[in-house]
């Protein structure tokens, strides 16, 4: 049985009410999982989602815009279908 390809969608922030409602608008957005938060220093946070690309993609382009509103973007980035390693990195997996 194949596996399901998955995408991993990461959007990085400054500022915690930004890494908050970031969070909020891809959960609500799409059908994602929350996969996980890493806050990288100097007020900068990184939140991961996981689910099938479609979702994905419109779940990062929702926390960018609502990152943007509330305070900093710093990026916004879709992998589909990342390699094992990649995830074993960020999230633990």
């Amino acid at each position: 049985m194949a596996t399901r390809p998955e995408a991993l969608g990461i959007v990085e922030v400054k500022g915690l009410i930004s890494a908050i409602a970031a969070t909020d608008a891809m959960c609500k957005a799409a059908n994602v999982s929350y996969a996980g938060q890493v806050q990288i220093g100097n007020a900068f946070v990184a939140t991961f989602v996981r689910g099938d690309v479609g979702s994905v993609r419109a779940a990062v382009d929702a926390g960018g815009k609502a990152a943007s509103e509330h305070g900093e973007l710093v990026s916004a980035h879709v992998i589909p279908r990342p390699d094992p390693a990649v995830l074993a990195v960020f999230l633990g997996n």
